[in-house]
């Protein structure tokens, strides 16, 4: 993750914000880890290796794009990380109750 400064965000937002973006990170990446050994267990064909690395390779691009920390779309970020179910709106307390509403809001959609 870049060292982004979120502007309009207190210092102690900020940390909250890197820290619960770190963990859904770190979360997506331990879905991704179980998966791949459980689909690797199932390597038998030249089709199941190329399958594997397709898997991959998408699995890589909606991770770098689901993972972005700009601040102009953390708010959408962290939304879907909710929805997504990779981080709970409870460790994202301590950010503003406006962020935390605008968050919650778009998270039902």
């Amino acid at each position: 993750m870049v060292d982004t400064v979120l502007e309009g965000w207190t210092t102690s937002e900020q940390t909250i914000a890197k820290s619960a973006f770190d963990q859904a990170y770190a979360r997506s990446i331990d879905q991704l880890i179980k998966s791949v050994r459980s689909k690797s267990e199932q390597l038998d064909t030249a089709e199941t290796i190329w399958a594997l690395h397709d898997y991959l390779s998408i699995q890589r691009h909606t991770i770098e794009g689901r993972f972005d920390f700009r601040p102009e779309g953390i708010l959408f970020v962290f939304a879907r990380l909710v929805k997504d179910e990779l981080l709970k709106l409870s460790e994202l307390d301590g950010l503003d109750k406006e962020k935390l509403t605008k968050i919650a809001a778009m998270a039902r959609f």
